[in-house]
């Protein structure tokens, strides 16, 4: 029998083409499943089988792990304590922990029905196991500096396209392919190595054509200038088939980056382009300035002026026009979007007018506020503020040059400005502190509370913050006599503490 054995070892591995090893491993759990089943049945028993490969003789042995006495056992059927291993299995040597206690059993008996068939599920089971482990081992051998791969569409498991690369199928899942996309069997078909996972019992390799490394490897390989490390792609921001921009950056002065990118008349970039269903990809020249980054991002548009909030990670763009300003947008937002996830910035797009809109509505309550507490006209107010003046903090202790500065502003009017400024910023100071003997200071530092809406607070009882947020709009307005738009500003600014 120990022949008959190595000789069907033998002729798997022909019909398998593998190695006679990974056969003979197979049988040998085989066996030992059918020991397990036929000698302790309902026991988690450690049976181990070796066969020599030279006569086909076997040694077959039940083992336990060495564990620590104060570990106690947690697989009773595979375990044993060091104190009993060494008192009990002296003679197999010291007994430290993570030994094995070993007791030989009689050779396997392979004879009957019930063992071929379970020797051959667990034949069939490792040897395909071993089968797409080799395939895996060769495709990563001939493709192990390739990222992207060609092959056949052989068929559709669902939605999901099962591609043949060579010996091996990999996977092309639906969400991993270019909407619109109308794959079909026989089709050849080139795509970014995504995953590959040697323990799925499926495909291993999963397959990419909407991933931004896909678009930025199909570069590489039609401008050499990358991979001569003369231009680095910095970022790719992308809209499968239907838009992407890529972000490059010139180590060699002499090169024109966007042009190296596009080749003559377009072919490198065209071939790029009809790759992915015709996606029109922008090239944006990198820069390390926030500003001069997103411009180049928002290409064709123009754009007249940027502000760069950068405790906010926030940019504003204006361009001179509505036209413009639908052009640094783009279709359904996509210019703005692709633009924003390039340079990790999110971008505001207005034209002038809107521009010029936002600013007055910033700065009127700033105006306004000048305006009452220092008793001056909005002409005045506008002055301070078109200098960059715009509190009370700033006209009471900036340096008396900075104002003097000013060339509608004399002396006498500066330091009427200034002893003013400082006069309501003492009374301020003053009321606060009267309405912090009854108000809690969150309340009274509230964005957008005053002293004489938290007074009209004080009779309704309103003195915390969760107080006011339970309001209603028009119970703060019917408390208070602001107007509406007003009073809900307050309540959501106070309910923002319950998020």
């Amino acid at each position: 029998m120990s022949r008959d054995l190595l000789t069907m070892v033998e002729v798997l591995a022909h019909e398998k083409n593998v190695d006679q090893s990974v056969v003979l491993a197979a049988l040998e759990s085989a066996l030992a499943s059918a020991v397990k089943k036929a000698e302790f049945p309902g026991e988690d028993a450690d049976i181990v089988v070796k066969v020599d490969p030279t006569t086909g003789d076997q040694k077959v042995w039940r083992q336990w792990l060495v564990v620590p006495d104060e570990q106690g056992l947690q697989e009773p059927d595979r375990q044993i304590l060091q104190w009993e291993a060494k008192e009990d299995y002296s003679d197999q040597g010291e007994m430290n922990v993570g030994d094995y206690v070993r007791k030989p059993l009689p050779d396997v008996n392979v004879t009957g029905r019930r063992f071929a068939t379970d020797a051959k599920q667990v034949i069939i089971q490792r040897l395909r196991e071993a089968e797409r482990n080799q395939l895996l081992n060769e495709f990563l051998e001939r493709y192990k500096d390739v990222k992207v791969v060609t092959g056949q569409v052989k068929r559709f498991d669902k939605s999901d396209a099962i591609i043949e690369i060579g010996r091996i199928d990999a996977r092309l899942p639906r969400h991993q392919m270019i909407p619109m996309e109308n794959l079909r069997p026989g089709d050849r078909v080139r795509a970014y190595v995504l995953k590959i996972d040697p323990t799925s019992r499926q495909q291993q390799i999963t397959l990419s054509r909407t991933c931004n490394e896909f678009l930025g490897e199909l570069m590489r390989q039609v401008v050499p200038e990358i991979n001569e490390g003369l231009l680095e792609i910095k970022g790719i921001a992308r809209d499968p088939g239907i838009r992407a921009k890529v972000a490059v950056q010139v180590k060699d002065k002499r090169i024109d980056p966007i042009g190296s990118c596009i080749g003559v008349k377009g072919s490198r970039i065209q071939s790029v382009s009809g790759e992915l269903m015709n996606e029109r990809i922008d090239i944006i020249r990198w820069a390390d300035q926030p500003a001069e980054y997103v411009m180049s991002a928002l290409s064709p548009a123009t754009i007249s002026s940027i502000i760069v909030h950068e405790d906010e990670h926030k940019v504003e763009v204006v361009t001179p026009d509505l036209d413009n300003s639908k052009i640094a947008i783009g279709s359904n937002g996509v210019n703005k979007r692709l633009a924003s996830e390039l340079t990790g910035w999110e971008i505001e797009v207005m034209d002038d007018d809107q521009a010029a809109k936002k600013r007055e509505d910033e700065i009127a309550p700033r105006r306004q506020e000048l305006c009452d507490r220092l008793d001056i006209d909005e002409e005045v107010a506008q002055v301070l503020i078109e200098n960059g003046i715009e509190t009370l903090e700033e006209v009471a202790y900036l340096p008396e040059e900075e104002l003097l500065s000013i060339e509608q502003f004399d002396e006498d009017t500066v330091k009427e400005l200034r002893s003013r400024a400082r006069t309501a910023l003492l009374t301020s100071a003053l009321e606060r502190e009267e309405l912090l003997k009854w108000a809690d200071k969150s309340l009274v530092d509230l964005p957008g509370m005053t002293h004489e809406i938290a007074n009209k607070l004080k009779p309704a009882g309103i003195k915390t913050l969760d107080q006011l947020a339970d309001l209603s709009t028009d119970e703060l307005v019917e408390m208070t006599g602001i107007d509406h738009d007003k009073a809900a500003a307050l309540i959501t600014k106070a309910r923002e503490s319950w998020s």
